[in-house]
């Protein structure tokens, strides 16, 4: 039996979270700890839940989730972390892999393509 891998989802919309828990929600290999509507709280949630993987948001208000993500990383480097982006934001993807980002999912989400990126990380 695989370990039950803790996530925490990042996403100033509640509805992209929302779309996220239901397809985490679809195997029994992810439990959502929590939720962050921006990388500044993204930064204190990851500090106290100690979650093994985050799926990130780029695009935030407050503090975005490259800065989020270069934060989270320097304190807990053990802390996996996707980015999601939309289609036409590579060069914040090649910012987010610099940060830190361990993979990357594009919306509009799709779930083979989500946990397929989530069971590389872990497998």
């Amino acid at each position: 039996m695989a370990s039950i891998v803790k996530t925490m989802i990042v996403d100033d919309s509640a509805f992209m979270r929302n779309i996220l828990k239901r397809i985490l929600s679809t195997t029994n290999k992810y439990v959502v700890i929590g939720e962050a509507a921006n990388g500044a709280e993204a930064i204190k949630m990851a500090e106290e839940l100690k979650p093994d993987l985050i799926s990130m948001d780029i695009v935030m208000p407050e503090t975005d989730g490259i800065t989020a993500t270069k934060a989270i990383k320097e304190k807990t480097p053990e802390i996996k972390i996707v980015m999601c982006t939309s289609v036409d934001q590579e060069q914040k993807m090649i910012d987010a892999v610099n940060a830190g980002a361990d993979g990357y999912i594009v919306k509009p989400f799709q779930a083979p393509k989500i946990l397929e990126q989530f069971n590389k990380l872990f497998p």
